[in-house]
Parts: C-alpha cells; structure tokens; sequence
C-alpha cells in the first residue's frame, strides 16, 4: 500500500475516484434520490374577504353534461379542440369556471420535496381531477417560488418569471429576482407556478423567435396556460420530436393563445413532461422524441372538485 501511494501517480487516481464518487452522488441527490420535506395536508379553501359564500371542496358536481371532449356542470365548463399548427397537433381546452377553488393543483404523493413524481395522469386519478396538465416540474429545483392552493412551501428565489394567480382568479407575473415573499400579500394569492417565460402580457406577446427554454432545441413538446379574463381560462398541450408533430416555438406558443383571446399566458414544463389528462384518459401523446409514455412529474394543474 505504501508503495503505491508513493508511486507518481497514484493520487491522482485516488483524486479521480473521490471525484467521479463525489460527481454521482450530486447527481443522484439532484435527479433521482427523494427527499420527503412536507406532507400536503389537502385544503382547497380559498382565503378571500369578498366573497364570503365561495363553494367549498363539498359542493358536488350537478346536471353533469360529459362527452369525449367536453364537461359542464353548474360549476365548471370544460371544452377541448384539436388542430393542426406548424406541422404540430395542438390541443386546446377552453376552460370556464365559477370560483377559483376549482383550479387546483397538487404535488406527486401529496408530499412537497426533492424528486418526488408521479406521472400527471397519476396525480390527477388521486385528486378525482376532471381536466390536468402538468406543472413546473419544481423538484428538479431547489428555487423558485411554489405556492399552492393558497400554502407558500418555497421562498427561494431564483431568475425566473413566475405565474401568480390571486384568488380572484386574475393572472399576473412575477419577476423573482425583483420581488420577494415578503413583499407580497400572500393571503390573496392562491397559486404561484415558476418555470416560464411568460408568452403573453396585457395582450402583448413578449417572447420572439430568439426566446427559448432549451438552446438546443426550438420546437418542443409544450404546456401552457392562459387567461381571456378572470376564471377564463385557455390551456394549450402541443406534441412535438415526432415526424407527425415538430412541436412549437415559444413565439408559435404565444401566437395561438392571443388567437383564443388571451391577455395573459405562461409557459410551464415542457418537452417529455407535456401531458392533457381528461375524463380518465390522456389526451395527447406525450413522449420525450425518444420514448413515448408520460414522464413522472413533480406536480399538476388541474380542474376538479
């Protein structure tokens, strides 16, 4: 043994293995290790001072009205399109709703931590969701805003823009590095989603061709949502990496909601994570342009009681 660590290059063999041991180990507790930090506890209460009667998670769904690709009730109006935009089948739900404690979200597990996932249609099955997309994907993050049904669980800031919704059901965006938790009036805000850019702004498509999450490729996968006015909402899934869909830029992305009418829309995770669940069935074809299959995710959006 002392022969060879006296041997020239004996520690720089050691050094390369503390190395790549030191390597694996980030990895592993960056992307596949899960770390439990909160428990969800379920409460789907708006906290709002001016509408004492919002309906409680125990209202039931009344006079329902189901077809492949439409729900109403008294509550909720769900319509949902497909068409064909730059040689991509896109997917489009036309969403109406009374109050926004029928926009929800919910975490894989119900747990809020570190690379804790469950595909979308997973999450949705467990939350009795009527309509879902995936989230922001924010465990593969250690910042970024999460706030959900009204709970902070993150004040990490990061670079992003973020998605608020306040529980009027008003969309507005957020720039992290410019605004902190403590800054905002958090007992009026009902979800903060970060991943992003925005696409749309006051009617305004604020990303070009030159925008985009992934340098190294410019049309993907995508999930978006936005809002024509408060509790009207348009959600926009894309497939993409096949020969049958390319898949959209983010300008293309932009375009399509101010098509709906939009004067707010937001990016959120894309690519392999781009998933349309409705009714018990996903809707669009989700796939990574090498496998095809939902990918597990952190987190949904979705529409439900």
């Amino acid at each position: 043994m002392k022969q060879f660590l006296f041997k020239p290059y004996s520690w720089a063999i050691i050094f390369s293995v503390l190395l790549t041991g030191a390597t694996t180990y980030v990895l592993l507790d960056t992307f596949v290790i899960p770390k439990s930090i909160v428990k969800v506890i379920v409460d789907t209460t708006v906290n709002t001072e001016a509408d004492t009667d919002a309906p409680s998670t125990e209202d039931s769904e009344s006079a329902q009205i189901l077809t492949d690709t439409s729900y109403q009730d008294d509550n909720i109006k769900i319509n949902i399109t497909t068409e064909k935009a730059d040689d991509t089948t896109v997917y489009i739900a036309d969403i109406s709703i009374t109050d926004i404690s029928y926009l929800k979200t919910a975490l894989a597990n119900d747990t809020y931590g570190r690379n804790i996932k469950e595909a979308t249609s997973e999450i949705a099955e467990n939350n009795q969701a009527i309509f879902a997309i995936n989230g922001d994907f924010y465990g593969f993050r250690d910042y970024g805003y999460v706030l959900r049904n009204g709970t902070l669980y993150r004040d990490t800031a990061g670079a992003a823009e973020d998605l608020v919704i306040d529980n009027t059901g008003d969309f507005s965006i957020l720039d992290e590095s410019e605004t902190s938790t403590d800054s905002l009036n958090l007992s009026s805000i009902w979800q903060i989603l970060s991943f992003g850019p925005a696409l749309v702004k006051e009617g305004n498509v604020v990303v070009d061709n030159t925008s985009e999450v992934s340098r190294s490729m410019s049309s993907n996968p995508r999930t978006a949502i936005g809002m024509i006015s408060p509790l009207h909402y348009v959600i926009i899934v894309s497939d993409g990496r096949t020969e049958e869909s390319t898949g959209l830029s983010l300008l293309e992305l932009a375009d399509l909601f101010t098509k709906q009418g939009c004067i707010e829309a937001y990016n959120l995770d894309g690519g392999g994570s781009s998933t349309m669940y409705f009714n018990g069935k996903v809707v669009n074809i989700p796939t990574d342009g090498r496998t095809f299959g939902e990918r597990e995710v952190s987190d949904i959006v979705y529409i439900g009681y």
